[in-house]
């Protein structure tokens, strides 16, 4: 019966191993050709709107031609303006994709995050359609990581405050009433105030502590953007593009451009 047993265990196991790797192997990848090399990302299935809208993207050619048009030295290198294509035949970035903001997936050194509008006007955190940002950052240490938990703390303090902000303006033109500016604030201030305090203090992960000490990363923008992807290959291309020379506007002087992005299942 042990016997038995064992092997009915054994083969349970190989069974698991088996769906794991599987499912591995079912992870999409996208191989992003640049000017200045190849860079080789997964997608996160944590991030299906997100994933999906890259995956059509690249497949109808959209990224062929555009350039990295926001580049930041040990920051992150942006892409994906429509604008910038030397064709615009396929224009078509004027549309949104819900926030997929996963804790699981953060800021670290190569992670693939969707762009947007700020808070202010877009206190739901909307992903752009088609502009991402591929983060290079730096590493962190003990100083810089709790000045980077004091700026996430008021980065929450200001989301929570416009999202309270929005829904009571909506509420207020929904009723067809028209609050007076300063007490509409004030609420604001006291919802925020409240979502704080429920929320409790910002406390970053340990294993997250620990890829900013060594790896590096970006980590005042976690919690608010989506991260939904991740350099396997290229970071030397990534860092390259980083490095790049610049205008004032963060624009690089010579067009870096995506060549063609093909999309490996």
């Amino acid at each position: 019966m042990r016997s038995s047993l064992r092997i009915l265990l054994t083969l349970a196991a190989v069974v698991i191993i088996a769906g794991c790797s599987t499912g591995a192997q079912k992870s999409v990848r996208a191989q992003i050709k640049t000017t200045e090399g190849d860079i080789l990302i997964s997608l996160s299935d944590l991030t299906p709107l997100h994933r999906d809208n890259f995956i059509k993207l690249a497949e109808s050619g959209f990224y062929d031609g555009v350039t990295f048009h926001r580049v930041i030295k040990d920051f992150m290198i942006q892409t994906g303006d429509g604008s910038t294509r030397q064709d615009t035949a396929l224009l078509n970035d004027d549309y949104t994709i819900p926030a997929e903001i996963n804790d699981s997936l953060f800021h670290r050194r190569g992670a693939v995050a969707a762009a947007r509008m700020g808070d202010d006007v877009n206190p739901e955190r909307n992903s752009s359609g088609t502009q991402f940002y591929i983060v290079q950052g730096k590493v962190y240490n003990d100083d810089d990581l709790a000045a980077t938990i004091q700026r996430i703390e008021y980065n929450r303090r200001q989301y929570l405050y416009n999202k309270a902000l929005a829904d009571i303006r909506k509420e207020a033109a929904e009723k067809g009433e028209e609050p007076n500016e300063d007490e509409l604030q004030q609420n604001a201030i006291v919802k925020a105030y409240e979502a704080m305090e429920e929320a409790g203090p910002y406390v970053m992960p340990v294993h997250r502590i620990n890829t900013y000490k060594t790896e590096g990363g970006t980590p005042f923008l976690d919690g608010a953007y989506t991260v939904f992807g991740e350099v396997l290959e290229g970071m030397d291309v990534v860092d390259a593009i980083a490095g790049t020379a610049t205008d004032n506007g963060d624009r690089p002087v010579q067009d870096i451009r995506i060549l063609h992005v093909k999309i490996l299942k």
